[in-house]
């Protein structure tokens, strides 16, 4: 399982490099003079350049070799990193746009290697991918502060390119795949628009890009919006400060317990077992307070942090042979659609009818979403948790 590691620490990269900026904003934005608009703009740029870039990068990596496709988005990433430093600051959208596409070659590509080098434990492979990926979401915050008070806001991105050179010797010492683009494709299987977009067709892969949708629908609203109801409460820092980190702590230590069951239990039961904890966490929030607020946010996390090991795991053996780089870019992309429409459209009715409403509405959306994993599930009775 060290491959696994390895990959999760890439994995890492965008995680880390991505919130360690988003979460220090407000002081690049005191320190140049811009407003709240321009805060959305900057982590706009950089998921916008995942969105568009993981699936190309995913089709690239089929046919020119995922372990060659992966170090150059390191690369990248670690150059715009550094670039920020002798670029005005007044630039940072297009640092950003960029560190968001090299972060969409070495995410999207080391989420399909981990499905390259693991035929068996595949399922527990993606846990610890993700479980480790998933960190830098936790500690990013911590040390971005850290490093802001020692210096200033651009200190942040040495770090973030240190942590890329380290990824990148780390991936370069990995073995080559078993399977390359060579031995995965006929002659006259070019890099064609019809090709590309043939995973975004793919009957058997559509609705559980769906399910990727809704369940990160449900992640966007749990890690942005309970914020807001804990602040609702009028929680003191230290305690909303607990809170917070023992939900996410939840979601990322079920990754690989979750991940092993993949490999045991039908991919459908786990899926909708987790949707349907992740939408009922989401409608009971508004309405529990104190340790109960405290366990369905946890059963929540267990929820959406279940399903994101396990859709990975499901949409990977599901990927035609040739086109497993593809396939995880376009899930990918769907992961980043999700994560973008959850907290605006929470926010839209927060703001709208009140918060409870909001989270209601979209709890309500979130069990329906089950019923797609429900329709699915005769499909793949063939196809449980063992590897195809």
């Amino acid at each position: 399982m060290v491959v696994a590691f390895v990959l999760g620490f890439v994995g890492f990269v965008t995680s880390f490099g991505a919130h360690v900026v988003a979460v220090n904003l407000p002081f690049y934005a005191e320190g140049i003079g811009v407003g709240v608009a321009v805060i959305g703009i900057l982590i706009a740029a950089y998921d916008l350049a995942e969105i568009v870039a993981k699936p190309v990068f995913g089709a690239i990596a089929d046919r020119q070799g995922m372990k060659r496709t992966m170090l150059a988005g390191i690369a990248v990433f670690t150059l715009a990193s550094l670039a920020y430093l002798v670029v005005p600051p007044q630039l940072l959208i297009a640092i950003r746009f960029l560190q968001g596409l090299g972060a969409a070659a070495l995410s999207a590509i080391s989420l399909a290697l981990v499905g390259t080098y693991f035929v068996r434990d595949r399922g527990r492979a993606y846990g610890i991918y993700n479980a480790i990926k998933g960190a830098g979401y936790v500690i990013s915050p911590i040390v971005g502060g850290a490093i802001i008070l020692q210096a200033d806001f651009a200190a942040i991105f040495p770090v973030t390119a240190a942590i890329g050179v380290l990824a990148f010797a780390l991936a370069a010492s990995l073995p080559r795949p078993a399977t390359e683009p060579d031995e995965a494709f006929d002659d006259d299987d070019d890099l064609s628009w019809s090709s590309f977009v043939a995973v975004f067709r793919e009957p058997v892969l559509l609705p559980w890009y769906l399910v990727i949708v809704a369940n990160m629908f449900l992640v966007g609203i749990l890690f942005g919006f309970l914020p807001v109801r804990i602040h609702e409460l009028r929680l003191d820092p230290v305690t909303s400060g607990l809170f917070l980190s023992v939900v996410a702590a939840s979601y990322l230590l079920i990754q690989p317990v979750a991940g092993a069951l993949a490999d045991r239990v039908p991919a459908a039961v786990t899926i909708r077992a987790g949707l349907a904890l992740g939408a009922a966490g989401i409608l009971i929030a508004p309405f529990v307070e104190g340790p109960a607020l405290a366990a369905v946010s946890v059963l929540a996390g267990i929820g959406v942090g279940t399903v994101w090991t396990n859709t990975d795991t499901l949409v990977s053996r599901l990927a035609r042979r040739g086109r497993l780089g593809a396939t995880m870019g376009a899930a990918g992309s769907f992961k980043e659609l999700g994560d973008m429409i959850g907290p605006v459209l929470i926010g839209v009715l927060a703001q709208a009818f009140g918060l409870a409403t909001g989270f209601v509405v979209c709890g309500v959306i979130g069990l329906l979403s089950v019923a797609l994993v429900r329709g699915r599930s005769a499909a793949l009775a063939a196809a449980p948790g063992s590897p195809s």
